[in-house]
């Protein structure tokens, strides 16, 4: 990452623009109305997913492409899974279209959207200097949401914000949503190019569509 502002921003970036979920994007502009009151440990609770997802990511970016793709992919697919609500996200960028799906077509679709979500995080934090993520002290409530706003702060130059929508499901928050600059959201984007597939070629489409782009992030570095 010999030019760090550009790279820090494109790691980000890339993870909105990749090809593509929560269609509220317009709550992105009200967040700010007042910090959680959430108590200390229920903080915790909510920000913990965020902190396991950073500390991966920063052991992915320093690993580089000295450790392989795959290697690479399988070190974070853990932690994806673990800080996000994929099938929900997955659900809600298909759209009303979800429902007339057949079985096996969502279970592809789930399987594939998996190794998507991964391999755009392995392929867009790929290098390392000396990048670090910070996460603010405080809370932003969304109705029963919470957003963790998270920066990532190279050693010079721009910082570059992301915030992670966050969910209580069971018990258990997880990631809804990504804000990428405090504004862009990843899953809005995804359902704008979900539906322009979707309407093209119904899910056999979604699903080619998705596998051709873990090829391209991952150089077929990938088993199926």
């Amino acid at each position: 990452m010999s030019n760090i502002r550009p790279a820090s921003r494109r790691a980000v970036l890339g993870l909105a623009l990749a090809g593509l979920v929560i269609p509220r994007i317009g709550w992105t502009l009200n967040a700010a109305r007042g910090d959680s009151p959430l108590a200390a440990p229920a903080m915790a609770q909510v920000v913990a997913p965020i902190q396991a997802l950073n500390d991966k990511l920063v052991a992915v970016m320093r690993a580089g492409r000295q450790d392989s793709f795959r290697s690479r992919f399988h070190t974070l697919a853990p932690v994806i899974d673990g800080a996000f609500d994929l099938a929900a996200i997955l659900r809600i960028s298909v759209g009303l279209r979800w429902g007339d799906l057949e079985a096996a077509q969502q279970a592809s679709l789930a399987k594939v959207f998996r190794r998507f979500t991964v391999a755009s995080y392995v392929a867009n934090f790929d290098t390392y200097a000396g990048e670090r993520f910070e996460i603010a002290p405080t809370l932003r409530a969304i109705g029963a949401d919470q957003v963790v706003s998270t920066t990532l702060v190279p050693t010079n130059g721009e910082a570059v914000r992301i915030d992670y929508v966050m969910r209580r499901e069971a018990g258990t928050w997880k990631i809804v949503d990504v804000l990428l600059d405090g504004t862009i959201s990843r899953v809005a984007v995804q359902r704008s190019d979900f539906r322009g597939v979707l309407a093209q070629g119904g899910a056999p489409a979604l699903i080619a569509s998705l596998e051709r782009k873990v090829m391209d992030l991952a150089g077929g570095a990938l088993e199926s």
